[in-house]
């Protein structure tokens, strides 16, 4: 998986671009509709493929040139308009060598976007200033109504993100992910073509044109701005020009450091640092699936088989300031993402990919709905989902959710103690604590409601692995033979 340069991200997205409608639009238009996109990506993979040059100057736009490459109040598209609709272009660098193509939609008909140099208010000697006259974009963002942030954006590869209703950024999306789990066959389809179509005061639809060596794709973004947070219907038709072994299919990544379970000496003082902390899946038949993130000790997939699942995501739960103790990025403001298929998905599997980090400039996290059906050559994929970005998300909370865990040694020598503990839990309720471990023994297990904490249980578990090897542990809360809480699983010593 990608190792994205957060701070880079972090600096486009902070820096202040505006652009008017006219100054940036060639006089040539085209006739322009969804199919016409469909029509080119399915033309694109009877060609062989052709990478998009990097920029041989972009890799000179570091950090410190990026933040200090300001864009000039004055030149907002769109920006003459109400609403939330502001468009802000950003500059090729380090993190985004290859230009990309954008053009403006209105009426049926798409008008090109050429670049100006101008627009950048930066040092003489800055490296964005020396791209020259033909450099092209990397991306765009766009603007809320009091133009103090952006509330999605479109850059490198096939990234792009959203604050929520936080303000905050945090994890990412992706239109697509090949073989992320696969040691060293992971691809990174680029998107090269944009066309951007304001479609209200707070919305825009987002029309790509996909490009890989094993895929090419149309998509369509209808995306909206709602006091909840950023929703996004998606349609994809997906064309593979060869054989993909792992297909992904809403992609989302994310950063996991460490939480309270994990925190150990040798850790930043901050007590725990992630942007997500819970990948939830919903089942079908109702169950909500609960997986604490980790860091792994070494790359790790997790596969949950599902049949049309309800959707999954990855969720930032713990939203307390003070389990942070951040005061700069606010981790507990990350937003949560959930994607939900808005057309019957069929067989498949939600994956979950990590490996190691000892960073926060590391996203090391990837979730993703990998079809079950083989993908070949020649063939044509179809897919509608909802992506909701917002600081609560994930399904609906019906009974006892888990609230939080923590691991320690048990008195024991030689087995460990895991402590999950489950919010939502009525008073009249006597749980049993059903329990499944591969890998392991329980020695003991117990659950009591936590004292002048209203509705909250706690489980205690004392697990002993087998030769000291990670064990999968599965938890849930019973009354009877009825499940009420959540269904969680961890990764015990991973």
């Amino acid at each position: 998986m990608m190792k994205i340069d957060r701070r880079a991200v972090i600096a486009v997205s902070g820096a202040t671009l505006l652009f008017p409608r006219s100054a940036l639009a060639q006089p040539r238009a085209e006739r322009f509709s969804w199919e016409t996109v469909i029509a080119s990506a399915q033309r694109l993979a009877r060609q062989p493929y052709k990478e998009t040059p990097h920029h041989p100057g972009a890799r000179n736009v570091n950090y410190d040139a990026l933040y200090q490459a300001r864009f000039r109040e004055d030149r907002t598209i769109w920006g003459d308009l109400p609403g939330d609709t502001g468009i802000q272009l950003f500059p090729l660098s380090a993190s985004a060598e290859q230009p990309v193509e954008i053009a403006l939609v209105e009426n049926g008909r798409a008008t090109p976007l050429r670049y100006d140099p101008n627009i950048f208010d930066a040092p003489a000697d800055n490296a964005v200033r020396k791209l020259g006259p033909n450099a092209g974009y990397a991306g765009f963002r766009i603007m809320n109504a009091a133009r103090d942030g952006d509330w999605l954006s479109f850059l490198g590869a096939t990234y792009f993100r959203s604050p929520g209703a936080t303000k905050q950024f945090g994890l990412s999306a992706r239109a697509i992910a090949i073989n992320t789990s696969i040691q060293g066959k992971e691809e990174f389809p680029l998107f090269t073509h944009f066309w951007l179509e304001r479609t209200g005061r707070s919305s825009i639809t987002i029309y790509a044109l996909l490009d890989g060596a094993s895929i090419t794709g149309a998509y369509r973004f209808v995306s909206e701005r709602t006091p909840q947070g950023v929703r996004q219907d998606v349609d994809t038709v997906l064309f593979p020009r060869r054989a993909i072994a792992e297909l992904g299919l809403m992609p989302m990544t994310s950063m996991f450091w460490y939480d309270q379970a994990s925190r150990s000496s040798r850790t930043d003082w901050r007590p725990e640092i992630h942007d997500s902390d819970l990948l939830a899946i919903g089942s079908a038949d109702g169950t909500v699936h609960a997986r604490p993130l980790i860091n792994p000790a070494a790359p790790r997939v997790d596969a949950f088989t599902e049949r049309n699942p309800l959707g999954f995501g990855l969720m930032q739960r713990d939203r307390n300031f003070d389990h942070y103790q951040d005061d700069g990025v606010f981790y507990e403001r990350r937003p949560s993402l959930w994607a939900s298929p808005l057309k019957p998905f069929g067989g498949g599997q939600v994956r979950l990919y990590a490996f190691p980090t000892t960073s926060e400039y590391v996203d090391n996290v990837c979730a993703y709905w990998t079809p079950a059906a083989a993908v070949r050559a020649g063939g044509r994929i179809n897919a509608s989902y909802r992506l909701d970005w917002s600081s609560a998300g994930g399904p609906a909370k019906a009974g006892a959710i888990l609230d939080n865990i923590w691991t320690g040694r048990a008195s024991e020598a030689g087995v460990d103690r895991l402590i999950l503990d489950f919010s939502g839990v009525s008073s009249e309720v006597k749980p049993d604590i059903w329990v499944d471990v591969a890998g392991g023994t329980v020695v003991q297990k117990g659950g009591y409601p936590v004292l002048h904490q209203s509705g909250l249980y706690r489980v205690a578990l004392d697990i002993r692995r087998d030769s000291g090897q990670p064990a999968d542990i599965r938890v849930q809360l019973r009354s009877g033979n009825r499940p009420f809480s959540e269904y969680v699983h961890y990764p015990l010593g991973a």
